[in-house]
């Protein structure tokens, strides 16, 4: 389940369409219906935040976004343009240290990917979307 205040335009998350799961864009909220308008990749459609969850942040997500990958002693740095997100080891998502120019920021548990793209945002002024 997702907060309609933690969700943003442009965010990428998950819905459960009358019980088939599908990754979705939102489109739009309504904080009065506490209601998100999700194009579910077949529709757009209302969700309510029972009916949306987070996708994991991983590795997979992260080169869909265009991220490109660098192994540097044992951890993991992803980079986009001049924004860098470092994971302590591979496939280890649970412990995260993001940078752009001298914002720097840490996280000690999992993301989902529109958090990364809401934080990516907050630091760069810059949509994040898939490639």
């Amino acid at each position: 389940m997702l907060k309609i205040g933690d969700l943003r335009s442009g965010n990428i998350i998950r819905v459960d369409d009358e019980g088939i799961i599908r990754e979705g864009t939102v489109v739009s909220i309504s904080h009065e219906e506490h209601q998100a308008l999700v194009d579910n990749g077949v529709q757009e459609f209302w969700y309510s935040p029972e009916e949306m969850n987070a996708i994991s942040l991983d590795e997979d997500q992260l080169l869909k976004m265009g991220f490109t990958k660098e192994e540097v002693d044992g951890a993991v740095k992803y980079k986009k343009d001049s924004f860098r997100l470092l994971t302590p080891k591979k496939g280890d998502f649970s412990n995260i240290e993001m940078w752009w120019r001298e914002d720097r920021r840490h996280f000690s548990f999992p993301l989902g990917v529109h958090e990364l793209q809401n934080l990516h945002h907050d630091m760069t002024k810059i949509h994040l979307e898939r490639a």
